[in-house]
């Protein structure tokens, strides 16, 4: 009941743009009395609560019934109601309890690397400093006053401080991007390095300088300008292990979907397994097309209606076992296995044919309604007031002349889901604010775009899981095969080594290239 007033809803709120009759509003009522949900059983290591969306989907509308076969894959959609059909065991709380103490987990050891990274950048930038200000401090009268080489090395130290704040700050300073399940290592390294260091410079200054009182001033201040300038060198170490050394490309990864089987190629450096994995992933949301679980829906209607048209008739009575029924489809199946790619062949020349008078309505559609818009100069916005709109108001007013065009096209190509009413409104004004052509209006629903192009929230996945046989902080080797895992499907990523190329010199003479032209009695030369 619930499913059915979302659906009822649905089309209230796009009847406004498309004018359909009440029968077939009933009709797509009905349809979806009681559609079930798929997420539920997806996953077995973590559970996903998603609200409904607020705005309603193209691909709801109750002119399915008009339409015919080629709608009829809306039949399968995912409606989301306030009743579960679900139950939850102890074994899921236990689950979800996990995946929560895992993400509280994750959070305190993001926050106590940065506080001791933090506390101990602050230490570094206070050392030199405090190595300069304890003997005026402690022991101010017995110092030998500082010379003009002594003044000129304050303003050495003041500058190479400056240098080395900055150069944190574009290097360490950044906004976190993901949230890996191991650390750096080389971070990691390079912190110990520098505690270490730090630590070494304060028990000599302690021993000898402060434990004897050193009277020379000048010999302290070089003391902290060596510490700085070894600062400095231990950040050049930090550039070229974290920025340098990835650089230059030595394996290439080859990326495909579990699903559709789409592939895409990338060459890396120097990376760790789970580095690796956080660039796949960035290079996925930008390369790779929005995953659309509708387009996967056909292959199995098509095995499942298969399969139901076989019919097994028990003619030994009733004593004969299921085995037998079993054998009796399989070998049905086998003998019309001929004649199923005849079936593949016509369904999917239907399927095109179908896009492309979709495809040719919905382009004059939109060409339509553009040549209503006309952009008023800054003389001609004075002379009629009362006629002009702003860009929403215009997409508002020309959008119901191409609406059923466009969803009939969405929902033939199963991009409905992605696609919201208010989505395409803001698109429309995007491009009539920038005074854009009706082909670049349409480009985003002719071509399925890269996962970025659509609304966050249709696509993204909070949570990834990285599987690999080697540890994620080792790095990159030849024939390295770990997967990527999210709720609805998984990257698998396989690892080869750019081969060593070599290439040899062969010198050819300018003055080798002579000719002779070789005549025959038949030429006409």
């Amino acid at each position: 009941m619930s499913a059915a007033m979302d659906t009822e809803s649905t089309y209230s709120g796009y009847s406004h743009y498309s004018g359909h009759s009440k029968k077939a509003h009933r009709q797509g009522r009905d349809r979806h009395k009681s559609p079930r949900s798929k997420d539920g059983s997806r996953s077995e290591k973590s559970v996903t609560i998603q609200t409904p969306p607020a705005e309603p989907l193209l691909g709801n509308d109750a002119s399915r019934a008009e339409e015919g076969q080629d709608d009829n894959w809306g039949e399968t959609t995912t409606a989301i109601t306030g009743t579960s059909e679900h139950s939850i065991s102890q074994e899921d709380i236990a689950r979800i309890s996990k995946d929560l103490e895992d993400s509280v987990g994750l959070d305190c050891k993001r926050y106590l690397g940065l506080t001791v990274a933090a506390v101990l950048g602050l230490l570094v930038f206070l050392t030199p400093i405090a190595f300069i200000l304890l003997p005026q401090i402690l022991w101010r009268d017995d110092l030998e006053p500082c010379g003009t080489v002594c003044e000129g090395l304050f303003i050495s130290v003041a500058f190479k401080l400056l240098i080395l704040l900055i150069g944190t700050w574009a290097l360490f300073f950044r906004q976190p991007k993901a949230d890996l399940p191991r650390v750096f290592v080389f971070r990691a390294l390079l912190l110990v390095l520098i505690f270490l260091f730090v630590f070494s410079y304060w028990l000599f200054y302690g021993v000898r300088i402060l434990d004897s009182k050193d009277t020379n001033y000048q010999g302290i201040v070089q003391y902290a300008v060596s510490l700085v300038d070894a600062l400095l060198f231990i950040h050049y170490l930090a550039i070229v292990l974290l920025e340098l050394r990835q650089l230059q490309p030595v394996f290439t990864v080859k990326v495909v979907r579990s699903t559709d089987g789409e592939s895409r190629y990338y060459s890396l450096g120097h990376l760790s397994i789970q580095r690796a994995a956080l660039v796949v992933l960035e290079n996925y949301y930008r390369d790779f097309t929005v995953y659309n679980p509708a387009l996967l829906t056909a292959s199995k209607s098509r095995a499942a209606k298969h399969m139901a048209g076989l019919k097994v008739y028990n003619v030994d009575g009733p004593g004969n076992n299921a085995s037998g029924q079993s054998r009796a489809m399989i070998a049905a199946a086998a003998r019309r296995r001929d004649s199923s790619h005849n079936e593949l062949y016509y369904e999917e020349a239907d399927h095109e044919r179908r896009v492309k008078k979709r495809r040719a309505r919905l382009v004059v559609a939109v060409e339509e309604a553009f040549t209503h818009i006309k952009r008023l100069q800054a003389e001609e916005q004075q002379k009629a007031p009362g006629e002009m709109m702003d860009p929403r108001e215009a997409a508002q007013a020309i959008f119901p002349s191409m609406a059923r065009a466009l969803q009939k096209y969405l929902r033939t190509t199963r991009q409905q889901q992605y696609h919201s009413m208010e989505s395409i409104l803001q698109h429309l004004s995007f491009c009539i604010t920038n005074n854009m052509t009706p082909k670049a209006f349409l480009e985003r629903y002719l071509n399925p775009g890269p996962t970025l192009q659509y609304d966050r929230d249709r696509w993204f996945s909070k949570q990834w899981t990285l599987v690999s046989e080697e540890t994620v902080t080792s790095g990159l080797q030849d024939g390295v095969v770990f997967v990527l895992k999210c709720l609805d499907f998984s990257l698998v990523v396989n690892v080869k080594k750019i081969p060593f190329i070599k290439l040899s010199e062969e010198f050819i003479d300018p003055k080798s290239h002579k000719f002779v032209l070789r005549l025959q009695s038949e030429t006409s030369v």
